[in-house]
């Protein structure tokens, strides 16, 4: 025993094998690894490369764009761009395979139920859907997104990589999270696509402020506005109605607006129908699946019919008249080529005389000398008036003697134009075959195409009242499962009597002619209502597709 206590002090006992001696220090194994770690460690992968997405030039390829700035903006797990699944045709087995019955194996049974779970699984990971184009399989028409929330980072993601996209047409959006800031991220975002963006779809996405009327101010582009099962309640709709059309401002791009499972009642009908009663571009409207009684019923009914401006209302009117008036007069030929002249007698140019000026000449002083031939062509075109210009005639090339008519004829068609600046007779007044032929092609588009104002339509008198035509331009109206009665029924009876009689008084087919399908089923009366079954007889010849129905089926009969 002595022999082996005294041996720990004669030798020492060796060091264990994870550990060594240096420097005279013992130290383990593991302490050494990670003294040594840091100077071994990899830099992760990608960061040579930059960092910053606005440094990436988008190719136009939605799938490989939204990766590469995911990845620059530091997300590591990203929703994938991916096609939008289409509905399988139902399959139907053959009897040959319904025939065959085999045993199942245990194997193959287990490795599918792990295959379908993933499926499952997959399935509800977020993606960014998307339709392509048919002609060009990488160009984007639509996205879709559903289901996942989109941030403010996402957003700007998509403001760096959407608008590239020269053929996208339509952005859906279910249920994703957005909040009122969110929203106006999103509607910057569509300004930077408005070239072709035209359909967009916010479903499934309550507001505290409801703020979905910025979607339809004065400068959007969108023409297809959905905004169902929002919870959008009279306070939303009230905003919504005042974007439509207020007294001095009406929205004159959306086409249809879908605000079907809501929880708009009758003060909110009440506010889209003021929106319409100004509004001249809005074809379809669907309140379906909402809470409108008779009293809202009564007022959407009214305003697709004559109705009675309010004081408001006529006062604009006259001023607007007042300032049509006033404009006419400023551009009238008379005043108009008075200023032309007093610019281009700098010039030595005489331009815009007028037809008193000439008269006034004509009975007071001698008839002035004019080129040969020209007595004989009064109404010369005005490529002839500026050759005779250029080769220096000096004077205004009038008639010698003309009579009276011959000389207002003759004013009207020798009002020459300088070269330098055909813009100068757009605010002249047309009033002669010889001047309208002086206008170019594209102003004279432009003039029939520009939009009059609803308070400058041909109203009619009555009593001492105001009431304008009515609202004939939305062709779609949709009141499906509200809670209309019998009373609301007759309201929107005198307006379907009244579209009819208008449209078979109506000599030119072309312009607006009313409603063209109304739908009004499942709401408080019997299907069997007189005044219900009177609007569907009255409809049933204005819808367009019934009628194509009723035709194809004659044609297949006689065939």
């Amino acid at each position: 025993m002595s022999s082996e206590q005294g041996a720990p002090g004669a030798s020492p006992r060796a060091p264990r094998p994870g550990t060594q001696k240096s420097s005279g220090v013992v130290t383990k194994k593991g302490d050494r690894a990670a003294k040594e770690k840091p100077g071994t460690v990899l830099p992760p992968v990608g960061e040579e490369e930059p960092k910053n997405p606005e440094e990436y030039q988008c190719s136009g390829v939605l799938e490989i764009d939204f990766a590469e700035l995911c990845t620059r903006s530091g997300y590591t797990d990203f929703p994938k761009v991916v096609n939008r699944p289409r509905p399988h045709p139902p399959f139907v087995p053959s009897a040959s395979l319904s025939e065959k019955v085999t045993p199942e194996d245990p194997r193959l049974s287990g490795s599918c139920s792990l295959n379908s779970l993933e499926s499952k699984y997959v399935f509800f990971r977020p993606t960014i859907q998307v339709e392509l184009d048919q002609e060009d399989s990488k160009s984007v028409k639509e996205i879709y997104i559903r289901g996942w929330k989109v941030e403010e980072r996402i957003l700007g993601i998509f403001s760096k990589c959407l608008p590239p996209l020269t053929q996208l047409q339509a952005i859906n959006l279910w249920k994703v999270g957005l909040t009122d800031k969110t929203l106006t991220t999103f509607i910057d975002l569509l300004h930077l696509c408005s070239s072709t963006l035209r359909k967009v779809s916010l479903e499934g996405n309550p507001l505290p402020e409801q703020s979905y009327h910025k979607l339809m101010a004065l400068d959007s582009t969108i023409a297809h506005l959905s905004l169902r099962n929002n919870n959008i309640d009279d306070r939303g709709a009230q905003l919504l109605g005042q974007a439509l059309s207020t007294l001095h401002s009406c929205n004159r791009t959306l086409v249809s607006l879908n605000l079907g499972f809501n929880h708009i009642g009758d003060e909110g009908a009440g506010y889209i129908a003021d929106g319409l009663r100004l509004n001249r571009s809005l074809l379809w409207l669907s309140l379906a699946h909402n809470r409108i009684q008779d009293k809202g019923a009564l007022k959407l009914a009214e305003v697709l019919r004559p109705f009675e401006l309010t004081h408001t209302e006529v006062v604009e009117r006259r001023r607007l008249l007042l300032e049509k008036g006033t404009q006419e007069r400023s551009q009238s030929p008379s005043s108009s080529r008075h200023g032309d002249s007093k610019t281009d007698r700098e010039k030595g140019q005489i331009v815009g005389i007028s037809n008193s000026t000439l008269l006034d000449k004509t009975d007071k002083t001698q008839p002035v000398k004019t080129p040969k031939g020209l007595g004989k062509k009064k109404e010369k075109s005005w490529e002839l008036t500026k050759k005779e210009e250029k080769s220096g005639a000096g004077q205004s090339p009038t008639q010698g003697t003309p009579k009276k008519e011959d000389a207002t004829k003759a004013g009207k068609g020798k009002v020459t134009i300088p070269e330098q600046k055909p813009s100068r007779i757009k605010g002249i007044k047309i009033g002669s075959r010889e001047k309208r032929s002086i206008l170019p092609e594209s102003e004279l588009v432009v003039e029939a195409t520009e939009v009059i104002n609803p308070l400058l339509e041909p109203v009619e008198h009555r009593a001492g009242k105001v009431f304008m035509p009515g609202n004939k331009v939305l062709l779609h109206l949709n009141l499906l499962r509200n809670h209309i009665t019998e009373v609301g029924l007759e309201g929107f009876l005198a307006t379907v009597q009244h579209q009819v009689q208008f449209s078979k008084a109506k000599s030119v087919s072309k312009g607006p002619v009313g409603l063209l399908w109304l739908s009004l089923a499942k709401n408080c009366f019997a299907p069997q209502c007189p005044a219900y079954a009177k609007i569907q007889e009255l409809m049933l010849p204005r819808d367009p597709i019934k009628v194509k129905l009723r035709e194809d089926e004659a044609m297949a009969f006689f065939s």
